[in-house]
């Protein structure tokens, strides 16, 4: 008889709608059939998904997964780069969160389906970045932002109330009080300076809800698409924003688009970072491609 195989499963129970265990109990069935023994655990806290993948014996299992979002996935791989015994598993991420822009990437938005993969057990190498500021260091498997894109996500964590909706109001009022920051940007070796609405660094195609805003972005490349919007004018601004729904944002003018190893943001007054859906650090920022850091199923 087949020797059973051992996977680690971290469930948020709390994460995006709360279904974590819901979802948990959808596909343990599907993961047992096919001879797999589990051990799950629930986080508890914040950080906690990070702090179990950067501790826990791993020797004895063939693979780590998470049932949660892109914040819980985020956490793990902090989590597994910064082992002290420098030991990996591959990854597998079981949509349960409100945010899973890595998975409309990969084209599954569906628990039972990601079960299926993980279970018919192919992988695939990723690419990382990590994101230095001063004397700390993340990773991001995702996105990396400053700029406009902090603002609409701090104002839209107040307006909890207005539910999917607040995305989208907090980004109309922030295009209308349209704030530019002046900072140097260094993009692969060559810099520039200017007044900039953003920057986003991205390894996935999709941000939030299935926005394509690094259409070209592939999780394998070697690169990360950095999207960089420069000072204009608000109503080209309202115009721009449903473009990025499909892409199409990137024929305008004020949008440039490059496919960079390293970026660093250097802004005259330092703000917050948006790294991978998360409120994370702060600017200045050196931002360097880690290819093929981690595996997942896919």
């Amino acid at each position: 008889m087949a020797e059973k195989k051992r996977f680690y499963i971290v469930v948020n129970p709390v994460g995006g709608s709360c279904k974590g265990l819901s979802i948990l109990k959808e596909v343990k069935p599907i993961l047992e059939r096919a001879g797999v023994e589990l051990t799950v655990k629930e986080t508890e806290y914040a950080g906690h998904a990070c702090d179990i993948a950067n501790t826990v014996d791993i020797s004895s299992f063939e693979a780590l997964c998470v049932i949660g979002g892109d914040g819980t996935m985020h956490e793990v791989i902090n989590g597994m780069l910064t082992r002290k015994d420098n030991n990996k598993l591959p990854l597998g991420l079981i949509p349960g969160g409100t945010g899973v822009s890595f998975m409309y990437d990969l084209d599954c938005l569906d628990p039972v389906v990601a079960a299926e993969w993980i279970v018919r057990g192919n992988t695939r190498p990723i690419d990382v970045a990590s994101v230095k500021m001063g004397e700390e260091l993340i990773y991001t498997f995702n996105v990396v932002g400053w700029g406009m894109v902090t603002d609409i996500m701090l104002m839209a964590e107040k307006m909890r109330w207005l539910r999917q909706h607040r995305y989208n109001v907090a980004t109309v009022i922030n295009l209308i009080m349209l704030k530019h920051r002046r900072a140097r940007l260094i993009i692969d070796g060559e810099e520039q300076t200017g007044e900039f609405i953003f920057a986003m660094g991205c390894n996935t195609i999709h941000t939030g809800k299935a926005m394509k805003m690094a259409p070209h972005a592939k999780l394998d490349d070697g690169l990360l698409d950095l999207v960089v919007v420069r000072k204009t004018g608000r109503f080209h601004l309202l115009g721009l924003f449903p473009k990025i729904f499909d892409g199409s944002h990137l024929s305008s003018p004020a949008v440039d688009y490059y496919q960079v190893k390293k970026f660093s943001i250097i802004p005259d007054d330092d703000v917050g970072l948006i790294i991978d859906g998360n409120f994370s650090g702060r600017t200045p920022i050196e931002v360097d491609v880690l290819p093929g850091a981690i595996r997942v199923f896919c």
